[in-house]
């Protein structure tokens, strides 16, 4: 059987096909990945440790001489989907206070909107992209959790960010570094196991994903999740292009909502209580968020990918 070659004939097949699988088995038959052992550490609860591995893989493929470049590239697409965020939830804000509409509140939208799910974009960073783009997750890594929506929030005294939790997420990233520029052999050894690695991220991401959570989260969940998309999706690809100069799918990679930041809505809530009300909800829609873009953004960059190729050959042949 050519499951493999299936897999790779559909855009991003390698991540979003287990996703989708993971997320079906978790919504119907939780029970199949909950019976312990290596099976629930490998396939439900392995997340943290395959996107760990993941990042320091992908650490190999950077060169030192190239280092400049991720970190350019991270920051420009980190600040671009910060400010989208923060002006679409204090836009909210402002016109439909703290209650918002439909539903959809502030908090909801500012919490998925400047969060992005790191291992998506690595993903196809890997894919449709070069070995600058897969570093550019280390300064991407910033917005996974709830340390920039606090500021955004405007609770920057009342948060507590921890530097340590800033390291850890980088420490992968620079010994796969290390490790890739002093030995030869590590870097291959390593950059080969980006392939492996790509299904099983995508399968463990998909398990701990719920299709129920869209209709728990009503209409304001789904429009959620088109919102992330499309602006920090579709309009970044263009704002990115454009600072680029040229094409860059890596643009429409970030219009994801990253699966950490389902647990934020609870955590900004415990730094400042008056927005307790509104937290079952947002986390809600912050769930659909994380579902529907995680399944639609791999999609759009993938067809992007493919658009910028056709101009290419295009402007070639002329």
């Amino acid at each position: 059987m050519k499951i493999c070659a299936t897999m790779k004939k559909f855009p991003g097949g390698m991540m979003v096909i287990p996703l989708l699988l993971g997320c079906v088995i978790n919504t119907f038959i939780p029970q199949v990945l909950e019976i312990g052992g290596f099976t629930t550490g490998l396939f439900k609860n392995g997340t943290s440790t395959l996107v760990g591995l993941f990042i320091l893989c992908s650490g190999a493929t950077i060169s030192f001489k190239q280092a400049g470049m991720p970190l350019y590239k991270g920051a420009v697409l980190t600040i671009i989907k910060y400010v989208i965020g923060v002006l679409l939830g204090w836009g909210l804000n402002k016109a439909f206070g703290p209650a918002g509409i439909l539903g959809l509140t502030p908090l909801a939208v500012i919490t998925a909107v400047t969060n992005s799910n790191g291992a998506i974009y690595t993903a196809l960073a890997k894919e449709f992209g070069d070995d600058t783009d897969v570093g550019a997750i280390a300064i991407l890594s910033l917005n996974d959790g709830p340390f920039l929506t606090m500021i955004a929030l405007g609770a920057t005294g009342l948060a507590d960010i921890p530097i340590i939790s800033i390291v850890a997420v980088i420490v992968p990233l620079l010994i796969g570094m290390f490790l890739g520029n002093m030995d030869e052999d590590f870097k291959v050894l390593l950059t080969n196991g980006l392939a492996m690695l790509l299904p099983f991220n995508g399968f463990v991401l998909g398990a701990n994903m719920s299709l129920m959570s869209i209709v728990k989260a009503g209409a304001g969940g789904i429009v959620l999740g088109l919102a992330t998309v499309f602006f920090t999706g579709v309009v970044t690809y263009f704002i990115y292009s454009a600072i680029r100069r040229k094409p860059d799918p890596m643009g429409m990679a970030i219009g994801t909502t990253g699966g950490n930041a389902v647990a934020v809505p609870a955590s900004v809530a415990m730094a400042d209580p008056t927005l307790d009300p509104v937290v079952e909800v947002a986390t809600a829609q912050v769930a659909a968020s994380v579902v529907l873009s995680s399944i639609l953004a791999p999609l759009l960059t993938a067809y992007f990918f493919k658009k910028a190729q056709e101009k290419q050959e295009k402007k070639e042949d002329k």
